[in-house]
C-alpha cells in the first residue's frame, strides 16, 4: 500500500523533495525552524540525525507526558 504524506512545511526547502530515507538520515536542521546551532546543541545528546531525534527515548517521553496532560486537563 502506497502512503503519502505532505511534509513540505514542515522542512527545510533544502528537503522538501528528499525520500523519507534522505529526510531521516538528515541533520535536525532539516526540519523547519530548526537550525545548525540546534544541530551543534542536539549532538550534546548524541542526537545527529532527524533518526535519532525521533527515537531519543527523552523526547518519547515527553511527548507521552505531554499527551497524557493533554488527556487527564
Amino acid at each position: 500500500m502506497a502512503v503519502s504524506v505532505e511534509l513540505g512545511k514542515a522542512l527545510d526547502k533544502a528537503y522538501e523533495n528528499a525520500t523519507l530515507e534522505e529526510v531521516l538520515n538528515a541533520p535536525p536542521s532539516a526540519l523547519a525552524g530548526v537550525t545548525e546551532r540546534h544541530d551543534e546543541l542536539l549532538a550534546g545528546f548524541g542526537i545527529k540525525t532527524i533518526r535519532d531525534l525521533g527515537g531519543n527515548k527523552l523526547f518519547a517521553t515527553a511527548g507521552a507526558l505531554v499527551a497524557l496532560a493533554a488527556k487527564a486537563g
